[in-house]
């Protein structure tokens, strides 16, 4: 299993920069191109996870869950309280 917000892209969106020779590693959690080895976390290359050894997922997946959190107790609230 690898990174879902790893991406290979073989350019930038910038139309003045030409495209690259081969696709680079992106990271759409970071929004931005990422190295290599950084890479290798994201496809849980040599005994690497992505979910235990990339803190930009870990910090994408917390802000997720904080965010899930929040939209369940503003779902509860404009319910007008507790399910029967």
């Amino acid at each position: 299993m690898s990174c879902p917000y790893l991406e290979y892209r073989d350019g930038s969106d910038d139309p003045d920069r030409d495209p690259f020779d081969e696709a680079r590693a992106y990271c759409t959690a970071a929004d931005r191109f990422v190295q290599p080895m950084r890479a290798d976390i994201c496809t849980d290359r040599y005994d690497l996870a992505h979910d235990r050894d990339c803190e930009i997922y870990r910090e994408h997946a917390d802000d997720a869950d904080t965010a899930a959190d929040v939209g369940e107790a503003t779902g509860a609230d404009e319910t007008g309280g507790e399910d029967a």
